[in-house]
């Protein structure tokens, strides 16, 4: 149920969305001839665009998420590595059987790095398709081709490919692996989405080594407008406030135990 619930409350409240739905309520209310609300509803609707295509508050939300798990240094032994799905175009690899990368592709090309830097290690890749409308490979599905080509022997791969959401992804992990006491394990994903993970995995009983990649911000950005291209500023609000209401969602949910949770916390 909390998928589904959480699914469908990101559709309505993501910015564009939400800019849609008081544009169309904007529109209703003039044609009823609540010309007051109209005009608040297409108001509100402009500030969500402008704010979130002109203006650094998507970078200056995200980079607090970003510094939050400082990238360590390398261990000097590594038991496994896991990589959490989001890197992939799954609808269109569906379709034509490649390894198209989107914006978190680092997560991959990362985790292939690593690999061919600790031969021995396991490589858990966890992600199926976690979109509640759009049918699409799950990462587990593509990232065997993607690894096989840069090197990463097909023996070396656990495969998690049922996961929906980070909270499936942390619990179906420690269910498949089974870690053992001593072992190092690296966790990578994306910078912004690492708090979140890193709580849910300990909560699961997997203990790892925050591995942040897939950085948005220099953390130079400051508050200004025309910052970067509106539809790169447009996604950084976007990411940011999935994140942080995922945060809040999943600290009131009881699923981990600090809502903006920290190293050692």
């Amino acid at each position: 149920m909390f998928f589904y619930l959480s699914k469908i409350f990101w559709f309505f409240i993501q910015p564009v969305n939400l800019a849609i739905f008081l544009l169309l309520a904007g529109l209703i209310a003039r044609t009823i001839s609540r010309r007051r609300l109209a005009a608040t509803a297409s108001v509100l609707a402009f500030l969500i665009l402008a704010l979130s295509a002109w203006t650094s508050l998507g970078a200056m939300m995200l980079n607090p998420l970003e510094e939050r798990f400082p990238k360590p240094p390398l261990p000097e032994k590594v038991d496994g590595i896991v990589v959490l799905g989001g890197g992939f175009e799954g609808a269109i690899n569906l379709a034509r059987g490649g390894y198209e990368l989107n914006s978190g592709g680092d997560r991959m090309v990362e985790t292939a790095i690593l690999a061919r830097r600790f031969p021995q290690a396991k490589v858990v890749v966890s992600g199926g398709n976690g979109s509640l409308f759009l049918d699409g490979e799950g990462d587990a599905d593509t990232a065997p081709r993607l690894l096989g080509a840069l090197g990463v022997a097909a023996d070396r791969l656990i495969l998690e490919d049922k996961s929906r959401n980070t909270y499936e992804n942390a619990v179906f992990s420690r269910n498949l692996v089974q870690p053992k006491p001593g072992e190092t394990w690296l966790l990578v994903t994306s910078a912004f989405h690492m708090p979140r993970a890193k709580a849910l995995f300990d909560k699961a009983g997997f203990a790892t080594v925050a591995w942040p990649v897939d950085y948005r911000t220099s953390g130079q950005e400051g508050i200004g407008l025309f910052r970067d291209n509106p539809g790169d500023s447009l996604q950084a609000t976007t990411i940011a406030i999935r994140e942080w209401i995922g945060l809040f969602a999943y600290w009131l949910s009881g699923r981990i135990d600090q809502p903006f949770p920290a190293p050692g916390g």
